[in-house]
């Protein structure tokens, strides 16, 4: 029963594969804390069966004063040990949004070296429009051991992002809204610079969704990438507010056979709060 290439699954595969005794489900919901929205307090009131809630604020970096920076592995392993995520899990991750906060869970997982990682298409509300089974029980998961092997190639530090304002070797790709791209917005978070990393290149989120909230088909996604002037044969590396939305970027790359994509993990968050990190304001 292969989890298909694809980092997606649809809603009608979890459905059918729910009870596989191999098949582990994860909520990766996460709000900004403006929303006010408590995502684990609505894990508890509803959930898909036996999924586990994945804390993206608290399996983090406790030593930065960044928002949910990639942690250790071995607090990380310490951590999803305790979910009953590890070693042979084939782990389904969902969300709330639909595809958002999912997408970072699924490039955590493989950060870490665990490749058999794949993000629900459409999230939560997908299923639940479907009809399809949710319920409240608590979730009391067996542990199982994780073996971490920590993938350097798919993170990105400030240090790396400065040096490839030099070499070029990597497109920039920022998932954050137009207008907080170009610098005409204000960003969410305050103490930020407006703006963008110097020769990024701009695709939204919504850019790589469909109205009802699915990923767009591969197709799809090549002409947006193809318009924002972004070569997929090339490196990329994603960057975003906090590192969330650029996991989509990541998602959307792997779907077009390309699943190496970094993620600049301290994104905007981090350079636009920087004196000595330049910005660029505009559009690309």
């Amino acid at each position: 029963m292969p989890i298909p290439a694809d980092p997606l699954v649809s809603t009608a595969w979890l459905a059918e594969h729910l009870d596989a005794p191999d098949v582990r489900i994860v909520d990766g919901s996460w709000h900004m804390p403006a929303a006010q929205r408590d995502p684990k307090a609505e894990y508890d009131r509803v959930h898909i069966p036996g999924a586990v809630f994945f804390d993206i604020d608290e399996i983090a970096d406790e030593t930065s004063d960044l928002p949910h920076m990639l942690p250790s592995p071995i607090k990380f392993a310490a951590r999803v040990k305790k979910l009953g995520l590890g070693d042979g899990s084939r782990i389904v991750v969902y969300d709330t949004s639909g595809i958002l906060p999912a997408a970072r869970v699924w490039w955590e997982f493989r950060a870490m070296g665990h490749e058999d990682v794949v993000v629900l298409d459409g999230g939560l509300p997908k299923w639940i429009a479907e009809g399809r089974p949710v319920d409240d029980l608590v979730v009391a998961p067996q542990e199982r051991h994780f073996t971490p092997r920590f993938q350097a190639d798919i993170v990105r530090s400030l240090d790396q992002m400065k040096r490839n304002l030099e070499t070029g070797r990597e497109q920039v790709v920022d998932a954050r809204a137009a207008g907080r791209f170009t610098g005409r917005d204000p960003e969410p978070r305050a103490g930020l610079r407006g703006g963008h990393i110097p020769g990024s290149r701009n695709i939204p989120l919504s850019a790589l969704l469909a109205p009802d909230g699915t990923m767009l088909p591969a197709e799809k996604l090549a002409e947006v990438f193809e318009a924002a002037g972004v070569d997929v044969a090339r490196p990329v590396a994603a960057t975003c507010g906090s590192g969330i939305t650029a996991s989509v970027v990541a998602l959307a790359l792997a779907r077009l056979g390309r699943p190496r994509a970094a993620v600049y993990d301290g994104s905007w968050t981090e350079w636009g709060g920087r004196g000595d990190a330049p910005v660029a304001t505009g559009e690309a």
